[in-house]
């Protein structure tokens, strides 16, 4: 299995990475917090650190950590726009239960 990104959050990725000027993906991983126990976290990558793992879709580089990667095999990041909102949905086969704010899950 792998960590994907849709069409859609590829693109959004990619049109940040150009803003930006620089970097070699985006980082995705998780982190103790929330009500439910975990958060997702995600970041731009301006380099790799020795045990990222790396997947490519749409010909964007993800990089995960083997620690996260436990919890977020099978993982599809897609961008969404609900009415006057926007932003990045973790669609994770992993998870559960998660808080009703959605900002925190379980696995």
């Amino acid at each position: 299995m792998a960590i994907t990104l849709s069409e859609r959050a590829a693109n959004r990725v990619q049109k940040f990475l150009d803003q930006r000027g620089k970097g070699v993906g985006l980082r995705l991983g998780v982190r103790t917090s929330g009500c439910s126990g975990m958060a997702y976290t995600l970041e731009f990558v301006d380099e790799t650190l020795p045990d990222d793992i790396a997947f490519v879709s749409y010909g964007v580089t993800v990089l995960i950590d083997p620690k996260s990667l436990t919890f977020l095999e099978g993982t599809e990041l897609d961008f969404v726009r609900e009415g006057l909102n926007e932003g990045f949905k973790f669609n994770n086969p992993n998870v559960k239960n998660s808080c009703g704010c959605g900002e925190s899950f379980n696995v």
